[in-house]
């Protein structure tokens, strides 16, 4: 018996067609509600880990805050889960229309209390800002960007704090360093033969090729300064211990401003000279040039202000996105590497914290050269 194949291919043809009819013929009351469970289950999953990551990128971020931003105490370190700070506080200094408080940082209980002081009530914001309220804490506005009454804050913070350490530490250190030539006839001992070599070298390769054999001794003391004053507030960038002075641009700002101000009241009518008429140049690009050079003026100190503070804080928030990968991505493999990226760009931040005050302390020998540069215009033609 023969069978025609057109029935054949007919009939499996039909069979394909229908297969997803048979596919689809389960009840949809017995498939749906196993389906819906795993969903929600898949969805509640991916919420709590997302609730989770944000809560740790949240920490991580407060931390950041914590290192890199000034404080009204000196924190070293917390137990979050007993609620424990371990620091110690430092005077606040407040000025505003009922005239001078002075109290304790320790009032404000680390941000979470109301400070009291002669009647007068005190509120530390999330901006490390100090606001006038009353005795309930009221703040008005956003809760990061208070309208409250703001008052002038002279206070002893962590970042000024910091800086008479290091000024104390500068003192006695050269201090020292001068009495060991009076008594050892001109030869360092101690930690003086550790910055003696610094020294002259501030002198020989710094000042005297940028300044001149004949002005250079006017600037040493100040130059000498900058550079040790922001090399050791680098090096304590570099501790554990939330300092980033460096990395604050008013402090920056105020070094820049302390250059130019150097720069202007000691700089010779040459100088003035070439500002405003620039010699050996046709009249008309004189006129145009004038502005110009005028505006140099102050790029100056912007240049040197910008330059250090962003070289400082990238460093800083660099290493400290680089520990944040271990507690985001949970993994050994990851902590590890992260580790081992941290400890090579801190090793770079130790030269990087001797280099930027190195350039800093060139530039404004730079400056003060060009203030101070003899005009041998007319020299040339005898």
């Amino acid at each position: 018996m023969v069978i025609s194949n057109k029935p054949l291919q007919f009939i499996i043809a039909i069979l394909i067609a229908c297969l997803p009819v048979f596919g689809f013929a389960n009840s949809p009351t017995e498939s749906t509600p196993a389906h819906t469970e795993k969903t929600a289950v898949a969805h509640q999953a991916t919420h709590e880990a997302g609730d989770e990551t944000a809560e740790i990128k949240e920490k991580i971020d407060e931390k950041k805050a914590h290192h890199v931003l000034d404080a009204h105490e000196f924190s070293l370190f917390e137990d979050e889960e007993a609620g424990i700070h371990y620091g110690f506080p430092l005077p606040i200094i407040l000025w505003d229309d009922n005239g001078v408080q002075i109290f304790s940082s320790s009032k404000f209980n680390h941000g979470e209390s109301v400070a009291e002081s002669n009647g007068n009530y005190y509120k530390l914001g999330h901006d490390e800002k100090i606001y006038k309220t009353d005795a309930a804490g009221t703040m008005t506005g956003d809760a990061h960007h208070p309208t409250n009454e703001k008052v002038l804050d002279f206070s002893i913070t962590k970042s000024v704090f910091t800086m008479m350490v290091v000024a104390l530490l500068m003192f006695f250190l050269f201090s020292g360093l001068a009495k060991s030539y009076s008594k050892n006839a001109s030869i360092a001992s101690g930690a003086g033969r550790f910055f003696e070599p610094i020294v002259l070298y501030v002198r020989d390769e710094i000042a005297i090729p940028n300044i001149g054999e004949k002005h250079y001794k006017r600037y040493m003391s100040f130059l000498l300064t900058v550079f040790f004053f922001i090399w050791f507030l680098n090096i304590f960038g570099l501790t554990p211990l939330g300092i980033n002075v460096t990395g604050n641009i008013t402090i920056t700002a105020g070094l820049a401003i302390v250059t130019f101000l150097i720069t202007t009241f000691t700089a010779n009518k040459n100088y003035w000279g070439h500002i405003f008429w620039m010699p050996g140049v046709p009249v008309p690009m004189k006129i145009i040039l004038a502005p110009l050079e005028l505006l140099g003026i102050f790029i100056k100190p912007f240049a040197l202000m910008i330059r250090l503070y962003a070289n400082m804080i990238a460093g800083h928030i660099v290493v400290m996105s680089l520990l944040a990968l271990i507690f985001i991505f949970n993994n050994i493999g990851m902590g590890v590497f992260s580790l081992l990226l941290t400890f090579i760009i801190s090793v770079i931040e130790i030269l990087v914290a001797a280099l930027q005050a190195y350039i800093f302390t060139m530039l404004a020998a730079l400056y003060f050269g060009s203030a101070v540069e003899e005009h041998h215009h007319e020299e040339a033609h005898h």
